[in-house]
């Protein structure tokens, strides 16, 4: 007769994961002569596309100032640039135009073994983690809105 298997705390195993995700980040920018807000802002753009510099500053959890500083670093390191916004020529709007050119080299490490873990996955169970990777993002990103603009 076998004993039920004890499963790991689910809650200590998540918040394991996501340390590692943002060590990484972290790790990342520092090897491309970046700070982590300004990595997580190129990813936002090119997430996103186009914003305005109050939603980029929103979605990475600045206020204006930080945003503006945010913008002129990376429009200096050739990243982005500031263009008229076409229905409103009084606004501004943020574009990506470039990315570190050491990028892909910092994440290759990373990208070819979660490729190689995924590879390990069958068809439905990659259904299911992206399921719920789609869901959990959602989550929160209504969660952190929620914050910033209160109940």
């Amino acid at each position: 007769m076998s004993t039920p298997r004890e499963r790991p705390d689910a809650g200590r195993v998540y918040r394991r994961y996501l340390s590692a995700v943002l060590l990484h980040g972290h790790a990342s920018a520092r090897a491309c002569g970046l700070g982590a807000t300004d990595l997580y802002a190129l990813n936002i753009l090119e997430l996103a596309g186009p914003l305005t510099p109050g939603e980029l500053g929103a979605r990475a959890g600045l206020t204006t100032g930080p945003t503006t500083r945010l913008i002129d670093r990376l429009e200096q390191a050739g990243y982005v640039r500031r263009v008229p916004a076409p229905d409103d020529r009084r606004k501004v709007i943020v574009e990506p135009i470039g990315k570190p050119a050491q990028l892909d080299q910092v994440m290759a490490a990373a990208r070819r073994e979660v490729g190689d873990i995924l590879a390990g996955y069958n068809d439905d169970q990659l259904d299911v983690l992206y399921d719920y990777f789609r869901r959990a993002a959602r989550a929160y990103e209504e969660a952190a809105e929620q914050l910033r603009t209160g109940p």
